[in-house]
């Protein structure tokens, strides 16, 4: 198939942007944001694509969406989970309406997506489902609560979809990267305090969108990067009342 049809979410910038600027001219891409005429202004120069505008936490707007992409191109290849945010402070610093907020951009709108172009994937016999989850979705953190909750519902979601769409030649992947140098931290750390403290362990977007691009259509279960920080979920894993005091006392940048 010479055409891949991609729907990403949260196309307004950061990884997305990187993933768009590299991917093939030939591929039909679907960005979705909050503010067309932001997308548009961005994405000018690339001619195979669509513009939408959407509050993905609207479960009929998202449903909508999904309906006039099938209508307008037939099947969707490629589906990129993107969308999403995070703050950083203590537990009992969240008010009632941030925490649901964060459930509903990174964790269900996800779950939305996925669930609901997997079916129709499932039906053309091929897809794939990428969902940008997080590392702290599989090393918890202090003052990183919510954040990870959020991630750790994406994560575990993913492997059960990815059991569940297998025998349809769907793929489902969770990309869990480090902090990334992008505008993610003018919300979760407007200080520059923490990504300075972990700049070590920092990734470029374009070192991550081209890693994304590199496993697009191919069965892989996960990608987690740095690789000190995957190497970590592993010792968490077999360690996790080391990793966990390790993590209190020695790893604790926020």
């Amino acid at each position: 198939m010479s055409q891949r049809i991609i729907v990403i979410t949260g196309a307004s910038g950061g990884i997305a942007e990187e993933i768009i600027k590299h991917l093939p001219s030939q591929d039909g891409l679907v960005l979705l944001g909050r503010d067309r005429a932001k997308l548009e202004d961005l994405y000018r120069h690339i001619e195979n694509k669509t513009c939408i505008e959407i509050d993905i936490t609207n479960n009929q707007a998202l449903q909508s969406v999904i309906d006039q992409i099938y209508q307008q191109y037939g099947r969707i290849d490629i589906l990129i989970n993107n969308a999403g945010f995070g703050e950083f402070k203590a537990y009992d610093d969240y008010a009632f309406e941030d925490i649901e907020e964060m459930f509903a951009v990174n964790s269900l709108a996800t779950i939305h997506f996925s669930r609901l172009v997997g079916k129709r994937m499932a039906e053309q016999g091929h897809g794939h489902i990428i969902n940008i989850a997080s590392m702290a979705g599989l090393i918890a953190s202090a003052k990183s609560s919510i954040y990870s909750a959020t991630k750790f519902a994406v994560i575990g979601f993913s492997n059960a979809l990815r059991l569940e769409l297998a025998d349809h030649k769907v793929y489902v992947t969770t990309v869990n990267p480090g902090p990334i140098e992008t505008h993610f931290f003018d919300k979760a750390d407007p200080s520059g305090d923490y990504l300075k403290s972990v700049e070590k362990f920092s990734l470029k977007p374009e070192y991550v969108a081209k890693r994304i691009i590199k496993i697009m259509g191919k069965n892989k279960r996960e990608l987690n990067m740095p690789f000190a920080l995957a190497a970590a979920h592993k010792l968490y894993i077999l360690f996790p009342r080391i990793s966990d005091y390790m993590a209190r006392k020695a790893f604790n940048y926020k």
